[in-house]
């Protein structure tokens, strides 16, 4: 097959999938949007790479700002007309796109119906529901009307589209309120990559650069935005400021990453380290400069949001502090592999006892980072993951052929 692989966002995990596609002597093209901010995979191809592999970022040339709503929808809009013909013209049997804008998504959907391709929307988040909790009340009911219209735009896309990847059980119910077809849904949970997050030393050439080798480490790696709480990683240095040894370091962006650098340059916190993302061959040797990994999630970003930093954590081996929703599956997936704390999102001050007990007891700390390692590697191994994709892949494109899926 010919497979267009879409993640707007560039997270490391879809390029593992990409990598073992090709492997398996598919033709396939990874895409991902170079002007996002966000972290970034292995981006570019090596000499160990399959030839039927390629990577192609897109860049749409202009300024790309996430803080303004009206900026933001001009600029999916335009990265969703060059993303779609830059997959139009790959000319792919199969088109699976996720992390995606709508305004975009639809883009890329119309042109995969025009070229013929089956079209798979990779559902990780649903946008319309973040919409509707984050413009539901505002602009006296004009945010609830632009609500509405995205409800109606997942909706179709979600009922037109040739297959459904749902990445937890969860998202069945909300599923149901879109009308979209059942038969068309394959569920796959997302994995951390193993094979480019090994485990490494806390004493690493990374930690060592920048002073950590010997620090206590509480770590934020990832993006910081509207629905990660920093006023917590704020209160996390406080609570530490007398103990030299900590420091809270955040290898992040975001708008919330901003905020709190701009809070720090008026109220200076010597205890909280701001880094840039840092380069994809460099994640392993900064989570592992890690003696803490810290998630955060929102309450009303609710349970259909799943911080992919947490699956990087497991990989790395590394005690988790996670305050999110308890019903949220990442709160449930660290509790399960028993890799770590998990408060509430509403309660600060228990976030602040775990880190307390975290940093007092290392062996809970190593039990922690030993049970995360393992179940990585029990439950992210990725050719039972592309297992899954092939026949998901091989489902849609008999849905867009209107055969039976056997004889596809």
């Amino acid at each position: 097959m010919q497979i267009a692989v879409h993640d707007y966002a560039g997270h490391v995990f879809q390029f593992d999938l990409s990598r073992a596609l090709a492997r398996r002597g598919h033709v396939v093209r990874h895409f991902f949007f170079a002007d996002d901010i966000g972290p970034k995979g292995p981006a570019q191809t090596s000499v160990d790479d399959p030839p039927t592999l390629s990577i192609e970022p897109i860049s749409i040339g202009v300024p790309y700002s996430k803080g303004d709503f009206l900026r933001r929808r001009n600029g999916d809009v335009h990265y969703g007309r060059v993303a779609a013909k830059a997959i139009a013209a790959f000319r792919p049997d199969v088109v699976i796109s996720g992390n995606t804008p709508l305004d975009a998504q639809q883009q890329i959907f119309r042109e995969s119906r025009k070229s013929g391709a089956a079209f798979i929307f990779w559902m990780q988040d649903f946008y319309s529901l973040a919409i509707e909790r984050l413009l539901g009340r505002r602009w006296m009911g004009a945010g609830a009307l632009a609500a509405a219209y995205y409800k109606w735009v997942e909706g179709r896309l979600l009922r037109d589209s040739d297959g459904i990847v749902l990445i937890s059980e969860d998202f069945v119910r909300p599923l149901t309120t879109f009308n979209a077809p059942a038969d068309r849904v394959s569920i796959i949970p997302n994995w951390g990559a193993l094979d480019t997050i090994p485990q490494r030393p806390k004493d690493n050439p990374w930690s060592r650069k920048h002073g950590l080798e010997d620090r206590f480490v509480f770590l934020y790696s990832g993006t910081l935005a509207l629905k990660h709480n920093p006023d917590w990683l704020w209160a996390l240095a406080s609570a530490f400021r007398d103990d030299p040894e900590v420091v809270v370091v955040l290898g992040a962006a975001g708008v919330s990453y901003d905020a709190l650098k701009r809070r720090e340059a008026t109220e200076p916190q010597p205890n909280l380290m701001f880094l840039p993302l840092q380069p994809a061959a460099d994640l392993p040797d900064l989570l592992a400069a890690a003696d803490v990994t810290i998630g955060l999630l929102e309450h009303d970003a609710g349970e259909f949001s799943v911080p992919s930093k947490v699956l990087s954590y497991l990989c790395a081996g590394r005690a988790i502090l996670l305050a999110a929703p308890q019903a949220n599956l990442a709160a449930r997936m660290v509790t399960r592999a028993e890799a770590g704390l998990v408060v509430s999102a509403d309660d600060e001050a228990a976030f602040l006892v775990e880190a307390r007990r975290l940093r007092a007891d290392k062996a809970l700390r190593d039990r922690f980072g030993r049970s995360a390692r393992t179940y990585a590697e029990t439950t992210f191994e990725i050719e039972a993951v592309a297992d899954r994709f092939e026949a998901a892949f091989t489902k849609a494109r008999a849905q867009r052929l209107r055969v039976p899926a056997s004889a596809a």
